[in-house]
């Protein structure tokens, strides 16, 4: 099992901003904020941020794909709704994608440091 992951990004202050507000759609807080770093979660800190001030931005830049688990489709809509209300690029808009499952519901968006993150949802 992953206990925890975590992403590179150039502005710490601005990510954390936006992964604050992101996050949140899907029940995660800020719960550490450290010199080089800030973390996220619902009952420990799961999402870190790492400040890498030297990253190579997109399109160049390789960042990670990390997929969050909802609990509804309603959660996942927010989800990418915020992300691209806070300057997030839409990889995916929510929808079903049967190449992954009947039921596999997801929305992707890539942040400004070129992390691709997925909400995904099982609809029964």
């Amino acid at each position: 099992m992953i206990d925890h992951v975590s992403i590179p990004v150039r502005d710490l202050a601005g990510a954390a901003e936006f992964y604050e507000a992101v996050l949140a759609t899907l029940g995660y807080a800020k719960l550490e904020t450290r010199p080089a770093t800030v973390a996220f979660g619902k009952r420990y800190s799961e999402f870190w941020l790492n400040h890498r001030p030297d990253l190579m931005p997109p399109p160049g830049g390789n960042g990670a794909h990390i997929a969050l688990r909802a609990s509804s489709r309603d959660m996942v809509d927010s989800f990418h709704a915020t992300a691209l209300a806070r300057g997030g690029i839409s990889d995916g808009a929510p929808g079903l994608r049967p190449q992954h499952g009947e039921s596999y519901y997801a929305a992707y968006f890539s942040d400004p440091d070129g992390n691709r993150i997925e909400a995904v949802t099982f609809l029964a």
